[in-house]
């Protein structure tokens, strides 16, 4: 078994092992505004089952590829099935590497979509946008105001 990833942490992935590729419609904040991308992500198996099961999501479609495929020399490469004017999400090696171990641990997850082909068919809904790069401000009147006598034994 050869590892196609220089990493020490992914000695147990070969070339050959399946992966399943996401794009998905997510948006960015600038201005006040918000922006649509298009964003390659892999897709781990337990997703992918809700993804069939017909749960709201943002992947217009999904490609069951090979690692190899995917990553060259540790680093994200375009399938040729797949526009290259879609960005890799962040981490996408790391990403990619844990969703194919996924697929190892559960190989019946295979079946929903054949290897080598695309599946389009899910509920892509945008009416939750998935904004890649908001942040939460905690604030003090956010607190939950306790009772006084919550944490005292009466």
């Amino acid at each position: 078994m050869t590892s196609v990833i220089p990493d020490s942490n992914a000695s147990d992935i070969v070339a050959s092992d399946y992966v399943v590729i996401g794009l998905a419609t997510c948006f960015i904040r600038e201005d006040g505004e918000v922006h649509p991308v298009k964003i390659l992500e892999p897709i781990p198996s337990a997703a992918l089952e809700a993804l069939v099961r017909g749960i709201p999501t943002s992947y217009e479609a999904a490609w069951a590829l090979t690692v190899e495929a995917v990553l060259a020399n540790g680093e994200p490469r375009h399938p040729e099935a797949i526009s290259e004017t879609a960005q890799f999400c962040d981490e996408f090696a790391s990403r990619a590497i844990a969703a194919a171990r996924t697929y190892k641990a559960r190989p019946m997850a295979q079946a929903l979509i054949p290897a080598g082909t695309v599946r389009q068919d899910f509920n892509v809904s945008l009416e939750r946008k998935r904004v890649l790069n908001s942040e939460r401000l905690v604030k003090i009147e956010d607190n939950v105001k306790q009772h006084a006598y919550t944490h005292q034994t009466l």
